[in-house]
């Protein structure tokens, strides 16, 4: 079953056929209105979802809410905020005659609530403190919260003052006795990500003081960096609120171990419900009877990208079982089926992002959709609807109903259609190879716009990082193979042993062997594309790659150094010994070599590329972001040094207010427009 019926639509056609055609800019990726995640009204009679547009003026986004009827036989977009704020976080009030939201239009970020039978939004909650995220019961009478908070404060007037003292306080250093003192891109300030809960009366305000539910817990509800309300849930009751956590203490950058934990919903002791697992279990969800909890658990402690499986929980019992043991993919988001006898399910699943569902007796699964990447879903009776995309979409809405046989996929969406009219993306296709020790390897190729027979096109290869990553057929904003296309540039991209999607045993093969068969199958990849498919002049071509991909830029120099014409390294791996004591989630440098770097050094520098810096000799372009706390700026700075001390040409752009991506529009421009210049000075004089 397909489930993208058109490119871009009837409507996109008819205006296409009154254009030159053109090919994709990064200005059109950057100013591309972004749909977000679906979510359908209890009826499942409309369903809401967020917007995002690009302010590059004020070199900002603006997220606001959509809704459509799914009632009407062509459901048209209703706009149902406008802010100099973005509102986001949509819920459905239990009867369907509201929507809770988050927004910060009041100056700080709270929870909203709009009548769908007119009037304006009034403020649910009014707190000292933002709002991160929240969710709201079943019966409408509670909402769970997350709030940044200092554990040690007796309210929530305690954290504000204390904030507010720090400010004013002209000394501005802070002293650490434990990991993390930094995440991502964030400093710690002694706070924590704390569950609340509060009663919401018929005026539908927040009535009474919030409870800690997670607050005598040394952990963060949800996890950092990344973390949202998809880590708690309420049971169908309301009266339990159930949540994953890990406690900090002094391991906690590199431990893996979350468990789950159930909680009275107006407060209480939390109860560990996965202590037996000394690995991660996170998203809890309990069926819609109440009868059964479930949630996402890995085997492996200390490894981040070791498969996620479903684990059933008899609630009376407290009995536990593995559903689908022997589905070889790892789960990336789920939910239950209406009648609690089917759980759907998201998976990489060889090059695309599938939509699955599990039987919940029998472990029995089945794909719900085709090719693409469905990325967001949501389901109400027997109709789901779920975001989807692909090499040549962003992400759409579709509609299509539960069952055993479901009938083809309704487009709902055509956002971007007017703006891209005269756009012609370039052709993809999939391809495998044998790679390294035989084993059959997945890429993708991308033809230039304005691709014709005969021709032959310079080559912008790119290396998806994670390690345990994948560049499938979807779509994205930061290595956007179309971005390529525009600018005349065929593009190959190889998912190498490590990457997600081809079963657990091809994801674990690169931990301990970085530059192995990664780098084999880079080359067989390159060379089968190449045989392949003619119109690829391999012999002009840019190797690019960020993070792992990074990295992987680095080893190249040193292992393939007549690979490539040049080279773009963002935010890459330089010296693997700085990067196991500067890092800050430690369990993941530790886990792919083996161990702590002063317990077994001679893994970390098996695959150093600083021992190869004397073989280096491709121009590169090194990228750094200041704010990147994962790879820290000291690697970019290392890449850049021993580029010019070997008299390499190369280039620095350096990003201070950008972490491990470029995410602020202007900067996402001059970044795009750098690495293309780059590629043309190389790759088209």
């Amino acid at each position: 079953m397909t489930l993208r019926l058109l490119l871009l639509g009837t409507a996109m056609a008819a205006t296409s056929a009154l254009a030159a055609p053109r090919g994709f800019t990064v200005e059109d990726m950057v100013n591309m209105e972004r749909v977000g995640a679906p979510v359908l009204a209890p009826d499942a009679s409309r369903v809401v979802y967020t917007v995002r547009t690009t302010n590059l003026d004020k070199n900002r986004g603006n997220t606001q809410l959509w809704m459509l009827d799914l009632r009407a036989a062509k459901p048209v977009p209703q706009r149902l905020t406008q802010s100099e704020a973005s509102s986001t976080d949509p819920e459905w009030s239990p009867k369907g005659d509201a929507i809770y939201f988050l927004s910060s239009r009041s100056g700080s970020q709270q929870v909203w609530r709009l009548p769908l039978g007119g009037g304006e939004a009034v403020r649910v909650t009014d707190l000292p403190v933002d709002v991160d995220n929240f969710r709201l019961s079943p019966q409408g009478d509670r909402l769970a919260f997350s709030l940044a908070v200092f554990r040690d404060c007796a309210d929530l007037a305690c954290t504000k003052a204390r904030l507010d003292a720090q400010a004013k306080n002209k000394a501005s250093g802070r002293v650490y006795d434990r990991l993390f003192v930094r995440h991502w891109d964030t400093w710690g300030d002694g706070r924590n990500a704390v569950l609340y809960s509060a009663p919401i009366d018929a005026a539908g305000k927040v009535s009474a003081a919030p409870v800690s539910l997670s607050g005598t817990l040394d952990g963060d509800v949800p996890s950092k960096p990344f973390g949202d309300h998809d880590e708690y849930h309420f049971s169908p009751d309301g009266q339990s609120v159930v949540f994953a956590a890990r406690i900090a203490g002094k391991t906690e950058a590199w431990s893996t171990n979350f468990d789950v934990y159930q909680v009275p919903a107006a407060g209480g002791t939390p109860r560990n419900l996965s202590a037996d697992n000394p690995a991660w279990d996170s998203k809890p969800i309990y069926s819609p009877d109440g009868r059964t909890l479930a949630w996402l658990a890995m085997d492996r402690p200390g490894f981040e990208a070791d498969r996620f499986h479903l684990v059933l929980m008899d609630v009376a019992s407290g009995k536990k079982r593995t559903v689908a043991g022997d589905w070889d993919r790892s789960i990336a988001d789920y939910a239950w089926a209406p009648d609690g006898k089917q759980l759907l399910a998201t998976a990489d699943d060889v090059g695309q992002h599938r939509l699955f569902a599990i039987d919940a007796a029998s472990g029995k699964v089945s794909a719900l959709s085709g090719n693409g990447a469905v990325h967001g879903f949501d389901v109400r009776h027997d109709t789901i609807v779920l975001s989807h995309a692909d090499l040549a979409s962003g992400a759409q809405l579709y509609k299509q109903k539960l069952g055993a046989a479901p009938g083809p996929a309704v487009q709902l969406t055509w956002n971007n259609a007017q703006a891209l009219a005269d756009v012609k993306m370039g052709e993809y296709e999939q391809f495998s190879f044998k790679g390294a020790n035989g084993d059959t390897v997945y890429g993708y190729v991308t033809k230039p716009w304005n691709a014709v027979p005969g021709g032959k096109y310079p080559v912008a290869f790119l290396v998806h990082g994670g390690p345990q990553g994948s560049f499938g057929n979807a779509w994205g904003y930061r290595w956007n193979p179309q971005v390529y296309a525009g600018a005349g540039y065929a593009t190959v991209f190889i998912d190498f042993h490590g990457s997600t999607g081809y079963g657990q045993k091809f994801t674990d093969a690169i931990s301990g062997d970085w530059g192995g068969k990664p780098l084999q199958d880079l080359k067989l990849g390159l060379a089968a594309a190449a045989q392949r498919f003619p119109w690829l002049d391999t012999q002009r071509s840019c190797a690019l790659g960020a993070s792992y991909g990074g990295y992987m830029m680095n080893w190249i120099q040193g292992n393939w150094s007549d690979g490539f014409r040049c080279i773009v390294n963002h935010d890459g791996v330089f010296d693997t010994r700085g990067m196991a004591y500067a890092t800050e989630e430690i369990w993941f440098t530790e886990w792919e070599n083996g161990g702590s770097y002063f317990n077994v050094p001679q893994n970390h520098e098996k695959f150093n590329p600083v021992h190869l810096v004397a073989n280096w000799k491709t121009p590169m372009l090194v990228v750094q972001g200041d704010q990147d706390f994962r790879i820290p700026t000291t690697q970019g700075l290392g890449t850049f040094t021993a580029l010019q001390r070997r008299g390499i040409p190369s280039k620095l752009l350096m990003f201070p207010d950008e972490n491990h991506w470029v995410l602020k529009p202007a900067n996402s421009l001059l970044w795009h427009h750098t690495v293309l210049d780059w590629l043309d000075t190389y790759l088209k004089h």
